[in-house]
């Protein structure tokens, strides 16, 4: 996605809704940024809250660009299924919102796209990055969550129910509990809000997935860190051996920690190990693939 100022036109508009944060931008119909603006979630007001200071600030934003609206992309957290969100505990009422009408609506632009964000990233980089020209590709994503995106037919692929990719639910034993016991086995043990679960107990005090990192010169902790990133690497491994893709990007806040795990198991492990790469984006992937998407629906 470029970044400089067009001329006057249509153009699209990419929202992603964060845990913490919600990030809008407004581009031309060729992928030029135009505008952009965020504001903290504030996930405590509700769903329906957010969704109406979200709203808000868009139309802010589209009064401020030239030109005319003619589609928006959304990246939210969850899945969507059936126009409804799943998945989704992150905001209170978000659990099946009807997000993608609720924006139609909201936004009076029929043309409205909503996927998850690590979809979403993956179109992104699909677009304009890594996966650029891939027929079979895997994106995953390494952060506060875990999760993949699978390309195939060079398009990302949603699956039946829109839960492709949601690698977090994986078992890393067959006797552990999972999805039925409300427990995302792999996430809970290798993503950026695991990682502190566990650092935390471990260490007896409140500590961060990069507060951990910071410390990695300490047994303890280089241990538990060493054996989240085999889990990921193993994870990945077997992906690919079962997609036998052309290329693996690695994305999201902890991908350069974890990239050279993951590089060690696909060329370990997989019978035709394909490049993996780190993604071309990384801060505002998401917002970017939500432009992205906004793009795919004109």
């Amino acid at each position: 996605m470029t970044m400089g100022e067009t001329s006057v036109g249509e153009f699209v508009l990419g929202i992603d809704f964060g845990g913490t944060k919600v990030a809008l931008a407004t581009a031309s119909v060729t992928g030029d940024r135009l505008r952009g603006t965020r504001l903290p979630t504030r996930a405590a007001d509700g769903a329906k809250e957010v969704v109406r200071r979200v709203l808000d600030a868009a139309h802010g934003l589209i009064a401020e660009t030239p030109g005319r609206l003619v589609a928006a992309g959304v990246s939210t957290f969850g899945v969507i299924r059936e126009g409804r969100v799943r998945l989704a505990p992150n905001v209170p009422g978000w659990d099946d919102l009807p997000l993608p009408a609720l924006l139609r609506d909201g936004l009076g632009v029929p043309a409205v796209r909503v996927d998850n964000d690590v979809n979403a990233a993956a179109a992104a980089e699909l677009r304009w990055g890594r996966l650029q020209g891939a027929d079979v590709g895997l994106y995953v994503n390494f952060g506060t969550g875990t999760g993949a995106a699978l390309v195939v037919g060079g398009r990302v692929v949603p699956g039946t129910h829109g839960a492709a990719g949601e690698i977090g639910y994986l078992l890393r034993d067959p006797a552990e509990p999972g999805y039925a016991d409300g427990r995302a086995p792999l996430e809970e043990y290798t993503s950026g809000s695991g990682l502190a679960a566990r650092g935390s107990a471990l260490l007896g005090e409140q500590v961060t997935a990069e507060g951990l990192f910071a410390r990695r010169d300490e047994p303890a902790v280089a241990a538990l860190l060493d054996d989240a990133a085999a889990a990921i690497g193993m994870a990945v491994a077997n992906l690919t051996t079962f997609l036998d893709p052309q290329r693996v990007v690695v994305g999201g806040g902890m991908a350069e920690a974890f990239l050279p795990a993951v590089r060690a198991a696909v060329d370990r492990a997989v019978p035709f190990p394909p490049p993996v790469e780190a993604a071309r984006f990384v801060d505002d992937a998401a917002l970017i693939g939500a432009v992205a998407l906004g793009l795919q629906a004109t």
